[in-house]
């Protein structure tokens, strides 16, 4: 009995973390003046919300943007973490330990260093101030998470399943979909969310890579943070963590749809 209560008290302080700075930025991103040491501001406007819809930076096409790569880098990484994870949980074979040390590459560089050193490597390819550069650097950034999510639940998983399912008649292809899939989708669901909030947040790599000509979101936040408009800044933090639990949820509903239909063939 002590310990639920104490449990319920952990959980009524961890919502009250979330929800306080939320509500924090709600007032913000309406607030035409609030200083110290009013507690509630002292004049509205609703120019954040014009600057947001109507403003210089169009809204739809950078969540548009912002979502298309985060969206993109999510099922990459995911997939590639997932036949990496198979691979070195389930087989052995020559270098598997360099296929580990590898995965956690783009952990142990600093990310200024990543930036610049890929972005060299992306002029001579010519994937420079691309789409195409912004999304192969942010699946490096989120793969190591990938591999690492995917492999621990592979790993529990183990092969058992897919063994059964082919004495039973089934290839190799079926077992996976019809046997292992379905209870890896969980670790499916963290693999994509979380590598898809790590792109999605991303601003110094999307900067360099991008070169200014590939907008997101994030990169267009973080300069009203830095200058100091308040109000500006918590009104696009609201529409950047809106979206991003937005397509959060999205996943969810796939992840359980597929669940579901799986269950029922």
């Amino acid at each position: 009995m002590r310990r639920n209560v104490l449990l319920r008290l952990f959980l009524a302080a961890a919502v009250l973390c979330i929800l306080l700075p939320a509500a924090v930025l709600v007032l913000w991103s309406a607030a035409a003046r609030w200083s110290w040491p009013s507690l509630l501001p002292e004049r509205w406007s609703a120019r954040t919300v014009r600057e947001l819809l109507f403003g210089s930076q169009d809204l739809w096409r950078l969540l548009g943007s912002s979502m298309s790569l985060g969206s993109g880098a999510a099922g990459l990484s995911t997939l590639i973490g997932l036949l990496t994870a198979r691979a070195v949980s389930l087989y052995d074979f020559p270098g598997k330990g360099l296929v580990r040390f590898a995965g956690l590459l783009p952990l142990l560089i600093p990310g200024t260093v990543f930036a610049t050193g890929i972005h060299l490597v992306l002029l001579r390819l010519g994937l420079a101030d691309t789409a195409a550069g912004v999304l192969l650097v942010h699946v490096m950034t989120a793969l190591p998470y990938s591999i690492a999510i995917l492999t621990d639940v592979t790993a529990a998983l183990g092969g058992a399943l897919e063994e059964q399912a082919a004495v039973l008649g089934a290839g190799p292809v079926r077992a996976f979909f019809a046997v292992s899939l379905p209870e890896l989708m969980p670790g499916v669901l963290s693999s994509l969310s979380m590598a898809f909030i790590l792109s999605y947040s991303q601003y110094f790599t999307t900067l360099i890579v991008g070169g200014g000509r590939v907008k997101t979101l994030a990169l267009v936040m973080v300069p009203y943070i830095q200058g100091g408009d308040r109000s500006l800044a918590s009104v696009y933090a609201l529409a950047f963590t809106g979206s991003a639990l937005l397509v959060s949820a999205l996943f969810e509903a796939l992840i359980r749809h597929w669940q579901k239909r799986g269950d029922r063939l």
